[in-house]
């Protein structure tokens, strides 16, 4: 298989993992909600992952593919509240957990960049 049409096939595989995780462990996701969102933030875990798991399927399918990869793009950039609270929270926690709370925080451009290349890619075919 081409490394072309890898690569939404591993975005869709790092989107299920993070979809499905969303579901087994919840509440590791859930101190990452940002408490001025409304609601519970399990509600927050439970709807991304399944946002995560949707897109994951869409990008899967090439007829869907531009269209998941643009609605993927668009939910990286979303999630970076998230990810930039959860940088802010865990300043106090040991060095690797805060460590690991700030590098997700340059992780989302690469994602963003990757999943407009795979919409690019797909909407080049159509």
């Amino acid at each position: 298989m081409p490394r072309s049409e890898r690569s939404p096939l591993l975005l869709a595989g790092l989107l299920a993992a993070a979809g499905v995780a969303h579901f087994a462990s919840p509440r590791r996701f859930d101190a990452t909600i940002p408490r001025a969102l409304p609601g519970s933030p399990r509600t927050w875990t439970y709807a991304s992952g399944a946002v995560e798991l949707a897109l994951a399927a869409g990008l899967a399918l090439p007829r869907t593919r531009p269209a998941a990869a643009k609605a993927a793009a668009a939910f990286f950039v979303g999630v970076f509240p998230a990810n930039a609270q959860m940088a802010v929270d865990w300043r106090h926690r040991p060095a690797p957990l805060r460590a690991a709370a700030l590098a997700r925080l340059p992780l989302q451009l690469p994602l963003v960049l990757w999943a407009r290349g795979i919409a690019r890619a797909g909407e080049g075919r159509a």
